[in-house]
């Protein structure tokens, strides 16, 4: 019988360990997959989106992650109004998928100048798009990309839950919620 290349999967504290880690990794490491999570949002009309974003910040610790992104993006609209999102990672090296669910803080203007300043300068070049990003154009290259300090946001997400399932030689999936420090909870895959 082939035995199991990640071992840490048969325990729920190794299990969410190896969760956080691949998230840290995602902020570090260009080639990681959570490096690209997809963000989920619903708009004001309870309709759900879901784009690439790029994560920018794992905090175990705080079960906090950050994106950075542009203040006039529709997921800012939809976050103001409805300010909670899932995020979606696929691994395919560890045959493990995450999904987490985050309570979103909006931060801007001097909650995040220290952040802004450690900002690539070509990166910053995200921020602040003439028109809005998502607006209609003419042309496909007919707008101005500017780096604006004040066009600036990090989704701040507060995460409530984190589902892990592997599917490894046997599937295992787990469940850890905030509200009971992270304990977690095995569920059927």
């Amino acid at each position: 019988m082939k035995t199991d290349p990640h071992p840490w999967a048969h325990d729920l504290s190794q299990l969410y360990a190896e969760v956080w880690a691949r998230l840290t990794r995602g902020v570090h490491d260009r080639h990681a997959p959570a490096r690209h999570p997809t963000l989920a949002t619903v708009t004001p009309e309870g309709r759900p989106q879901a784009r690439t974003v790029v994560l920018r910040a794992a905090d175990k610790a705080a079960g906090a992650l950050d994106i950075h992104t542009d203040l006039h993006s529709s997921k800012v609209g939809d976050l103001r109004i409805t300010p909670f999102a899932a995020v979606h990672v696929w691994d395919a090296s560890a045959h493990l998928q995450l999904r987490l669910e985050a309570h979103v803080t909006l931060l801007t203007g001097p909650e995040v100048t220290t952040i802004w300043t450690s900002v690539p300068a070509a990166s910053r070049l995200s921020y602040g798009s003439t028109p809005a990003p998502g607006q209609r154009i003419a042309q496909a290259l007919d707008y101005k990309k500017v780096a604006d300090p004040a066009s600036f946001v990090v989704l701040r997400l507060a995460v409530t839950t984190v589902e892990a399932l592997h599917l490894g030689p046997n599937h295992r999936r787990a469940r850890f919620d905030r509200g009971d420090d992270w304990a977690g909870t095995w569920l059927a895959p």
